[in-house]
């Protein structure tokens, strides 16, 4: 999975940098060659639309956007199809909103495609559909994309191209390893480029994501030569963030990662500690507080007593009914509900802890 964004695309007169563009699409044709299936999260199609409208700079109204978007979308695809024609290959556009990902069939729909794609020797070059997102709906930035889309088809590896050449820490120097995403978080300038939409922050949260799913996630400089196919090779270019050990089922992926939460329960310590250090199923015993308005098979958010988040699950009860069986033992549901009921208000197998 390759991501690159917006600043890295485009040269100092915020036009696409076709010269960057044909260096990408070169090496993932070589590594296409040598038997890896790639895909292409993209960013680019304001900046392209921008040009093409003559904007001398990103509008901030959202339909404006939207219409931009529109324009430069087209622009943006053909391009790559240009890049990626000379070697035989031919592309695939494919525009995703949040929605998708937090919807189980789509987000096995995006998958699925994206594994026929594969199949069929075509490159993947997706995109947030920006002409339908608006703020309450989007993902973002592509960062967020790439890590979801990585996950949904359990890439090997995440590679964020950026305009920098990987983490820095506090003297300057790229940091080569990281094995703690949230700790690096500390190490981030706050800054934001005039053309994207993310920095270095969602960068280290595109990471996290990954590598929390047990995949590896790379920062590193997009612009350096070869680069793809120096990683490729082994060669330490940018920062490399270690997995953690135990990979996530791609169910598990969604569970915790891409599915829309809609409620909220709180359990006391005792559930807390049998959830995140045995294993344990959550039950109704342990929950002290319920939050929102949810049903059967939604997933819901776990808090413990201070209210930070331990795992998100499929829940077995809807709210009311969970309201009404909290706190107490599991022989009395039959009695509490008037018919038989599940012992777990939330099963083991559907249940996804935060973090590693």
């Amino acid at each position: 999975m390759v991501k690159v964004g917006s600043q890295l695309l485009t040269n100092d007169a915020g036009e696409l940098d076709m010269r960057h563009v044909r260096a990408i699409a070169d090496q993932i044709a070589t590594l296409i060659a040598r038997g890896y299936d790639v895909t292409l999260v993209s960013s680019g199609a304001i900046a392209v639309g921008r040009h093409t409208l003559g904007l001398d700079k990103r509008p901030k109204d959202v339909g404006v956007l939207q219409a931009v978007a529109a324009v430069g979308q087209t622009g943006l695809m053909d391009r790559w199809s240009a890049a990626f024609a000379k070697h035989g290959l031919a592309v695939a556009q494919m525009l995703v909103t949040r929605g998708d990902f937090e919807d189980r069939n789509r987000y096995l729909n995006i998958r699925n495609c994206i594994t026929e794609l594969h199949a069929l020797r075509a490159v993947p070059v997706i995109n947030e559909n920006d002409t339908v997102s608006v703020d309450e709906i989007r993902l973002g930035d592509n960062d967020v994309l790439a890590a979801l889309v990585t996950n949904a088809v359990a890439a090997d590896v995440l590679v964020l191209l950026s305009s920098v050449d990987g983490v820095h820490d506090s003297a300057g120097n790229v940091v080569e390893m990281i094995d703690d995403a949230d700790g690096a978080q500390s190490l981030v300038q706050k800054q934001q480029t005039s053309l994207g939409t993310g920095g270095m922050g969602t960068k280290l949260a595109a990471a996290k994501m990954v590598t929390d799913a047990g995949e590896l996630a790379v920062i590193t400089g997009g612009r350096v030569k070869d680069v793809l196919l120096r990683l490729t090779a082994g060669e330490k270019v940018g920062t490399v963030f270690v997995p953690a050990d135990k990979k996530l089922e791609p169910r598990r992926r969604w569970i915790g990662q891409a599915g829309k939460a809609v409620g909220e329960i709180t359990i006391d310590d005792g559930a807390a500690r049998a959830v995140t250090q045995r294993g344990k199923s959550l039950l109704a015993t342990g929950i002290t507080a319920v939050t929102g308005s949810f049903k059967k098979g939604d997933i819901i958010i776990v808090r413990d007593p201070t209210g930070a988040e331990i795992a998100r699950g499929l829940t077995n009860y809807a709210a009311d009914e969970t309201r009404t069986i909290m706190g107490k033992r599991t022989s009395q549901f039959e009695k509490l509900l008037g018919r038989k009921a599940y012992d777990e208000v939330i099963h083991r197998d559907n249940l996804v802890l935060s973090g590693r």
